[in-house]
This record gives C-alpha cells, structure tokens and sequence, in this order.
C-alpha cells in the first residue's frame, strides 16, 4: 500500500498514473520480486493525495515543498537492503516526477510493517493463519500462476520461489510441504 502525499502545485498535472506505476513496481523490486505478475500489480495500489500548498508546514516555513510517501508492507516483506533500495528509489522516482533533482532533500519516506493480521481485503484480517486456511486449492492456483512445478512454498520466510523468483510472504502461498 502506498500514499504519497504532496502539495497540489508540485506534482505535474497528470503524472498521477506515472508515480503511482513507478512506485509499485519500485515495491516489488525491493520486495524480490522480478517479474510482476497481475496477482502483484492488482494488489498493491497507490494513492496520490495532492494537498493545499498551505497544509504542508514545516517549522522554518510555511507552504513547504515536502513530499511523504508512506508504504505499508505486509511483516517481513522487505529486508534490509530491500528497505534501502526501495528509499533510494522512491526518492529518485518522486524527484524525477516533479522534474526537480533537489526534491530528493525534501522527501520523506516511511517504510511501516503492518502487524500480523492488520493486513486485510474483501473483509478478512489476514495473518499467516489466514493464508494457511485459504488452503491447497489457493496453493495450487497460486502455484499455476506463476508456473511452480513444486508445491513447496513456505508463509513468512525470506526465500524466494526459484521458479517465479517473487517473495513466497508477498503471494501469500501457505505451508504445503
């Protein structure tokens, strides 16, 4: 989940689309995953919230020229590097949005880990006992998408499956072993 939020005036006018594309795809680089598939892009969504230009303050000046872009992870989704990474590059990708390299100094990022079950869709909380009671035939759909021949997939771990190379945590696979 994603939200960046930023005065009206500094985002160009239709760059909405691009920003919020650049950041998924950003997310889920930094999350391991190589080749995005719709499972990926349907579930992580980006909201633009452009603001007043007065709403944005900060101590030494009003109508500040500061971005936040917040993004929401389900635990354990990124590593350390994977955290770096995904700063380094929603700076980047804010900045280059706005057509301005020093925005990169008034960007902030804040990377948040939803808490085990405080990710949820369509009603449900999901924890890992959520996934786990979706059951073999979500494994196994799951599995088909992305071409797994094995049906060993593992709920948390930062191992990738070797045959789609996207994070196990992240399609939400259960123990199957």
């Amino acid at each position: 989940m994603i939200d960046v939020y930023a005065p009206d005036d500094l985002l160009p006018s239709g760059s909405d689309r691009n920003l919020g594309e650049q950041l998924t795809l950003a997310i889920l680089r930094a999350e391991g995953v190589t080749k995005p598939a719709a499972f990926h892009l349907d579930n992580t969504a980006a909201f633009i919230h452009r603001m007043d230009s007065a709403a944005v303050q900060t101590a030494a000046r009003g109508n500040a020229r500061a971005v936040r872009v917040q993004i929401i992870t389900p635990p354990g989704a990124l590593t350390r590097n994977g955290q770096k990474r995904l700063v380094g590059d929603a700076t980047r990708i804010v900045a280059e949005v706005c057509g301005d390299p020093t925005q990169a100094q008034r960007t902030w990022v804040l990377l948040t880990e939803a808490p085990e079950g405080g990710w949820g869709i369509n009603g449900t909380a999901y924890g890992r006992g959520e996934f786990r009671g979706a059951g073999e035939a979500r494994v196994k759909v799951i599995l088909a998408r992305y071409g797994c021949a094995t049906e060993t997939v593992c709920l948390g771990q930062r191992r990738q499956c070797a045959h789609a190379r996207v994070s196990r945590s992240r399609m939400g696979c259960a123990d199957a072993r």
